[in-house]
């Protein structure tokens, strides 16, 4: 069997390296048909977090509401919101945090969100010891290593800490290192606690070197993902946009019912470096997290929640209004 270092060194190319391929095929080509919209989708990253999206290309969701949709995996998460600027590609999903970073540098900025499909915070923290029943002050003391590879985790995690009443430069966070080390440097004791994504927690827990002790799912609902694109494409192809909303919702029903390992076994060809039993026990972590949004319309509270931790973290320094980043569909 894998060891879990194994497993997450592996996964960390699916999770940056691979995104240097310029278009992935996530279901076989089929005829194109010209009364088909036809449309280019950035895929930010691969990443488990992001099953809805591969739930529904996999599964002809798009294709039957008229869409032809050629999914591209983004060079890297900046390129994502850069592309579409640019004309390289019609929408992309990723986080709101990008649009408001946009906003928050160009007032003019033309980028707006629509939709929310992964709602809540998808890290953990893992830790090398039981914490059944964890407390953010439990951290004090301990060697903490936080995720920095894109801003989102560590500006969520550090306002749960300031909300918590504890200052996050007080605590010891070791230096910055890629997430993919962690579980290892948690089984050797240089770290205590460690922010992390799936794979990573489900292979270390499988190993037996770590517990889990926190879910920021726990939460609520954040709008951490969204389908976003130009202003003036989502007002001239406002039905594309609800397509594609409606075909993911579709996804997001069948992951609220659908067993786990089920899931796994169809699109366990995105991730071949992940056991079998590891992608289904990170899904179904997922799901009983509520991770993924059971509605796609995103929630002004979510978005103000999300907002208010990216201002606290200096992120952004614009208070920026709901109605100047959200576009807004009628969805269910």
């Amino acid at each position: 069997m894998a060891t879990s270092s194994g497993i997450v060194n592996n996964c960390w190319k699916l999770f940056t390296v691979a995104a240097k391929s310029d278009k992935v095929n996530l279901r076989p080509l089929q005829g194109t048909d010209s009364k088909r919209s036809m449309i280019t989708l950035y895929e930010n990253l691969r990443t488990i977090v992001y099953t809805p999206f591969y739930l529904a290309d996999r599964r002809g969701f798009w294709r039957d509401e008229g869409l032809d949709v050629a999914i591209h995996l983004s060079p890297d998460p900046v390129e994502t919101a850069e592309g579409l600027l640019a004309g390289r590609a019609d929408i992309s999903w990723g986080g709101p945090m990008r649009v408001m970073l946009h906003h928050d540098r160009d007032p003019d900025c033309q980028l707006v969100a629509f939709g929310q499909i992964v709602a809540r915070d998808p890290f953990i923290l893992i830790g090398h010891e039981p914490n059944p029943d964890f407390h953010f002050h439990d951290l004090r003391g301990k060697r903490l290593a936080i995720s920095e590879e894109v801003p989102t985790p560590w500006m969520t995690f550090q306002d749960d800490l300031t909300r918590a009443g504890i200052e996050p430069s007080n605590l010891d966070i070791a230096e910055r290192a890629a997430m993919s080390t962690f579980p290892g440097k948690l089984a050797t004791g240089e770290i205590d606690v460690a922010q992390v994504l799936e794979p990573y927690a489900s292979s270390a827990l499988a190993d037996g070197k770590a517990y889990i002790w926190h879910r920021f799912a726990d939460r609520g609902d954040i709008g951490y993902t969204s389908f976003y694109t130009t202003r003036s494409y989502f007002q001239n192809n406002r039905a594309i946009c609800q397509s594609l909303l409606t075909g993911v919702g579709r996804a997001l029903d069948a992951l609220t019912i659908e067993p786990a390992d089920d899931i796994a076994a169809e699109l366990g060809t995105l991730f071949p470096e992940v056991p079998l039993t590891i992608l289904a026990a990170a899904i179904a972590g997922y799901q009983s997290s509520n991770l993924w949004a059971r509605q796609t319309d995103l929630p002004v509270a979510a978005f103000v929640k999300l907002k208010s931790a990216l201002l606290s973290g200096g992120l952004i320094t614009t208070d920026i209004p709901y109605d100047h980043v959200i576009a807004r569909l009628e969805t269910s």
